[in-house]
């Protein structure tokens, strides 16, 4: 009984981070393709992305965004809407805007968790 629990834990643990079908791996290059498409998350505009090219310096550098942003519900609710904690921000509220659905903000905070 106890193996059986422990297959099933490590098996969640296993699960995409943002809970959409797919891979993590998977999940994470459609993150890096929103984030880094200009009509959808656009994040290059104002932060400068490993591996982004004539990035922005509005925003703050987004490196070790897991060390940044501990509880992934936090980063996930600042892409959301970051006027939600900051209501001078100048970061789009992509989902309350509706730029970006659900899942599509989960693909991105699972790349930016890649980061």
């Amino acid at each position: 009984m106890k193996r059986i629990g422990m297959i099933a834990a490590v098996s969640i643990l296993m699960l995409p981070l943002s809970g959409q079908a797919g891979s993590l791996e998977e999940n994470i290059a459609k993150g890096k393709k929103l984030a880094f498409d200009g009509s959808k998350g656009n994040c290059l505009a104002c932060h400068l992305i490993p591996g982004g090219e004539m990035a922005g310096n509005l925003g703050p550098p987004l490196l070790q965004m897991k060390q940044r942003y501990p509880k992934r519900s936090v980063l996930d609710s600042q892409i959301w809407d970051s006027t939600a904690k900051n209501p001078q921000s100048m970061m789009p509220p992509f989902g309350k805007h509706g730029i970006m659905t659900k899942d599509e903000v989960g693909y991105v905070v699972d790349y930016m968790y890649s980061l």
